[in-house]
């Protein structure tokens, strides 16, 4: 009787041990395949948007378009001034944003001292944020791939997509060529909006024919940029930005009288010949360009994303297609910021 109750205590032993070493395995296999296969992981997408005075429901609007199109998790990175950061942070906590990810980051205009040009033709383009995309890596510092988007955006897709937009090795960024879309080359030509480096630099000047860079060769949008941080910093695109800057403070090189203003050309020659492309879909733009042309409803029902960049703002009156934009804007609990309307 002895005999058996160990030959069966020893069984026993025997099955607990085999259990246990034969489970262990299994485990590790599952955490295995999420530790070495990042995609099969959730990755926190960063999204970078600037809240200015007086355009902060803009920024509403393109936070609550992209938490509304997405399952994917984002955290949004919202910059401001300081004197603009508490009414930002208020909208969105006492209202249905309220739930988003996100963190309110301070810029300091003071880096920008010397670096920008005066110019009184379009002084909006001239503001302290509107070169905050100069400056990603310093702002946002622990992601290593990042989105950064205008506030006069509309995003329709699901912002996912639009992150995993590849980036050719060795480039820092994604944009849009502004050459890439047959069928907005009929809306380009009909409001007058440049699309080569004709229309952002002063080709009289010297210091730009010494680029070598042709003037019909295409441009593109950085309103929507998908940038990899590393090889920003690698290359120190900041740095090379601000060198530009500072040459256009003294040689006038280029300005706001030109089509893209005084943001979008020192990134054309800084990331001339070296970016990635972003789907076209993700940035039909131009829908500020003018307050009566106008892009079909099917067309722009396609699109994943939309951008207001020119004058006419959906905000403001007049300007085109503002139903679009109205669906996702959701009012100020402080009644600050109101929409113009032709009957307001």
């Amino acid at each position: 009787v002895n005999q058996i109750l160990l030959l069966l205590l020893v069984l026993t032993v025997c099955a607990i041990l085999y259990s246990k070493v034969h489970q262990v395995p299994l485990a590790l296999r599952n955490e295995t395949v999420d530790l070495e296969n990042p995609e099969e992981m959730e990755e926190e997408i960063p999204v970078v948007i600037c809240a200015a005075a007086g355009r902060m429901g803009a920024a509403v609007a393109a936070i609550s378009s992209i938490y509304s199109n997405t399952e994917a998790s984002v955290l949004f990175y919202i910059i401001g001034l300081k004197t603009t950061i508490p009414h930002i942070r208020k909208w969105i906590e006492n209202s249905k944003l309220k739930e988003i990810k996100f963190k309110v980051v301070e810029f300091n205009p003071m880096v920008l001292k010397g670096k920008i040009r005066q110019d009184a033709s379009r002084p909006e383009l001239l503001q302290p944020l509107n070169f905050v995309r100069f400056y990603l890596p310093l702002l946002i510092q622990k992601h290593e791939k990042v989105i950064y988007l205008d506030d006069d955006v509309i995003v329709q897709g699901d912002i996912q997509e639009l992150y995993d937009t590849k980036l050719a090795p060795g480039h820092a960024a994604a944009f849009s060529d502004d050459c890439d879309l047959p069928s907005t080359h009929e809306m380009d030509r009909s409001v007058g909006m440049q699309n080569t480096y004709m229309g952002f630099l002063d080709y009289r000047k010297q210091a730009i024919r010494d680029l070598g860079i042709s003037p019909s060769t295409c441009s593109f949008n950085p309103g929507v940029i998908v940038g990899n941080m590393t090889e920003w910093k690698h290359q120190r695109i900041t740095q090379q930005l601000e060198k530009w800057m500072q040459r256009n403070v003294e040689e006038n090189l280029y300005s706001s009288t030109l089509g893209g203003g005084v943001a979008t050309s020192p990134m054309l020659i800084v990331f001339h010949g070296k970016y990635s492309s972003i789907n076209p879909m993700w940035h039909i733009r131009h829908l500020g360009w003018s307050s009566d042309a106008r892009y079909s409803e099917q067309f722009l029902q396609e699109a994943k994303l939309l951008h207001w960049n020119g004058r006419y703002k959906p905000w403001d009156y007049p300007s085109a297609h503002t139903d679009l934009w109205e669906n996702w804007f959701i009012p100020d609990p402080s009644g600050k910021f109101k929409l113009t309307r032709p009957d307001s």
